[in-house]
Order: structure tokens, then C-alpha cells, then sequence
């Protein structure tokens, strides 16, 4: 789906949080925060600092809900869970607290401040 099509089918514009959703080669993330994180994580990707990032990961919750953690990274060292939030949101936080308590994971907060990733 190209930028243009997927504007028609209403994705366009600003979300009550004041995210713009952007595209990268044919991928729709939620944010330029998070597409910008995705262009570092694949930079990363190719000068071999990481072996390879999974984005929008599932985790399953009670209820039948599920969150959706941004990119897994996977490096030598280990695997690394990280979110970019603009904003958290109550329900965010709520959801963070169940994942990291029942699964043996750690959430990292990536944001955006004057420009710059921050937060890894």
C-alpha cells in the first residue's frame, strides 16, 4: 500500500496524541518516532551491532487482550524489548505492569526529545 492509498482509506493526519503515521518502504508505523527508531534499529542491523528486530511483537494477556511491544531486538547479548511512546497513557502503563509480570521480560521506553532518540 502506498502513502498516497493508504491516506484515502482515512489514515491520515493526527491522532488525538498528535502522532502522524508514517510510512517506510511500504511499512505503516504509528509515529515518526517509530519509523525513526526502525531506520536506527536497521542501521544497527547492517553495521552488525544487532543480529536482527522483530517490530510489533505480541504478547497475550488475561482477558483475551493483547499488547503489541514495538521491536524485539535480538543481539549477542540478549534480546531487548522496546516501546516508543510520545505520551503514556494510563492504559499503557497498566499494560506494561501485566507483560513484565507475566512473562520474564523488561520493557524499554524509547522517546523522541529535541530531535533524538532517547532512551536506549
Amino acid at each position: 500500500m502506498t502513502a498516497a492509498e493508504f491516506k484515502q482509506l482515512g489514515g491520515a493526519g493526527r491522532s488525538k496524541y498528535g502522532n502522524t503515521k508514517t510510512e517506510r518502504s511500504g511499512v505503516i508505523f504509528a509515529s515518526k518516532g517509530e519509523a525513526a527508531l526502525n531506520d536506527m534499529l536497521e542501521g544497527m542491523q547492517a553495521a552488525g551491532e544487532i543480529l536482527y528486530f522483530l517490530r510489533q511483537v505480541p504478547f497475550h494477556l488475561p482477558g483475551g487482550v493483547i499488547y503489541r511491544v514495538d521491536f524485539a531486538v535480538v543481539a549477542q547479548t540478549g534480546i531487548r524489548y522496546l516501546d516508543f511512546k510520545g505520551y503514556e497513557t494510563p492504559e499503557f502503563k497498566i499494560k506494561k505492569k501485566l507483560v513484565e509480570a507475566l512473562y520474564p521480560v523488561r520493557i524499554e521506553l524509547v522517546a523522541r526529545r529535541k530531535g533524538r532518540l532517547i532512551g536506549l
